[in-house]
């Protein structure tokens, strides 16, 4: 099925080099990043917190520094911050592929990151601003197309770990350079079809959009909502996986739960896009997918008592999957599509990295008292039931101007 026939008039050809490309870096991505804990623990032999604080350091170097590569975007251009990050992405898959030693392991891990903090915002800021024009044409709602952003990179989430499983039958190194292999093909795609000067984007040289960023209450608001949404989501590789060792008494099974959730994003993204846009502003779709999750968390808190096991104890937690990943399918493409209304003029590639940074930090600190909380001993419920608590205490913190219904 073609972007076209996803939406109600085609897409330009930028916009969909832009979403393929999502879907290009998300199977290089997948097809790495899953497998790394388990090769810095077996084949490397760190300790548990070391893993821990390699991946913690690979997540910091990308999500902070979203903010940096968003305002260089905003500078220097999306094709040179692009192609910049591809190449820094080539080179650490493929050090990473080699390094042995925990000082190369971390400096491959941070070079993945910091590619990341490139190209990610660059290219998510453009095609929030091309979604924009997009609907001030008449073409449908932006919503829509960073719904469509949304699948192509769940697609390539799905492909990835896939085809990483096929080459970790041969070796870790392997699936390191076909990852890096799959960068060459994007940085090659996009040398020659990404356009030199976008557009109706300027680069903007004046200084101050920082300080404009801190004082916009709204924004920062939605920041906050946002990390509390991403900190929910970050259970499923914290808080889901201790459940599902519990109940079955291996983690097997996550495989097929994420699939799951893999498969309703594409599936169901876009009819859930189109349900929530005709009956929905921004403020209430993304209160929906937060109580969702809320809910979510709440589902298994109840059944934890019981001590459920095998199948029956892993039903709360494909549960909580499901609502988790519905709640995702609302809350995502409207907070991309609502920064374009709370940015300054020019800065939206430094909004679209604040809003990954200031989240970002949000889970690294949350995670670790998430951490925390599951080690204290305490009732089965009560590290569920405060987990239940963070998107519902979030709901209050959504900013409350939602733009205007005609670009709705």
């Amino acid at each position: 099925m073609t972007s076209a026939a996803l939406v109600r008039t085609p897409l330009s050809p930028l916009l969909r080099l832009l979403i393929l490309t999502q879907l290009a870096f998300n199977i290089g991505f997948f097809a790495v990043l899953p497998f790394l804990a388990e090769h810095l623990a077996d084949a490397i032999g760190m300790a548990g917190w070391l893993v821990g604080l390699v991946l913690g350091l690979r997540t910091f170097s990308q999500q902070g520094l979203f903010v940096v590569g968003g305002a260089l975007a905003d500078r220097y251009g999306v094709r040179p911050v692009v192609l910049a990050g591809c190449v820094l992405r080539i080179a650490g898959f493929g050090w990473l592929g080699y390094a042995e030693e925990t000082w190369s392991v971390v400096g491959a891990v941070l070079l993945i990151g910091l590619a990341a903090a490139l190209f990610s915002p660059a290219v998510e800021s453009e095609v929030a601003r091309q979604a924009v024009e997009w609907e001030e044409s008449g073409g449908g709602s932006r919503t829509r197309v960073l719904a469509l952003f949304t699948v192509a990179g769940q697609v390539g989430a799905f492909v990835g770990p896939l085809l990483g499983a096929l080459l970790l039958a041969v070796d870790f190194r392997v699936a390191c350079l076909a990852g890096a292999g799959v960068f060459v093909f994007v940085l090659a795609g996009h040398a020659w079809l990404l356009p030199q000067h976008i557009p109706g984007r300027a680069r903007v040289t004046e200084k101050g959009g920082v300080r404009a960023l801190v004082r916009n209450r709204p924004f920062l608001a939605l920041c906050c909502a946002y990390g509390a949404y991403l900190l929910a989501y970050n259970q499923l590789y914290l808080a889901l996986p201790e459940e599902v060792e519990r109940a079955v008494g291996s983690q097997a099974p996550l495989a097929w739960l994420f699939a799951l959730s893999s498969l309703l994003v594409v599936t169901a993204q876009l009819p859930v896009t189109r349900w929530a846009g005709e009956r929905l502003d921004p403020r209430r779709c993304m209160a929906a997918g937060l109580s969702l999750i809320a809910v979510g968390f709440a589902a298994v808190a109840v059944a934890r008592p019981a001590e459920l096991t095998g199948t029956a104890g892993l039903l709360p937690a494909a549960g909580f999957v499901v609502l988790l990943t519905l709640g995702q399918m609302l809350i995502a493409p409207v907070a991309r599509a609502w920064v374009p209304d709370l940015a300054e003029p020019g800065r939206l590639g430094l909004y679209t990295g604040a809003l990954s940074s200031v989240s970002g930090l949000i889970v690294l600190l949350g995670s670790a008292g998430t951490g925390t909380l599951l080690d204290m001993g305490l009732p089965a419920a009560m590290p569920w039931l405060v987990l239940a608590a963070v998107p519902v205490a979030a709901i209050a913190l959504l900013p409350r101007r939602s733009r205007p219904s005609r670009r709705r």
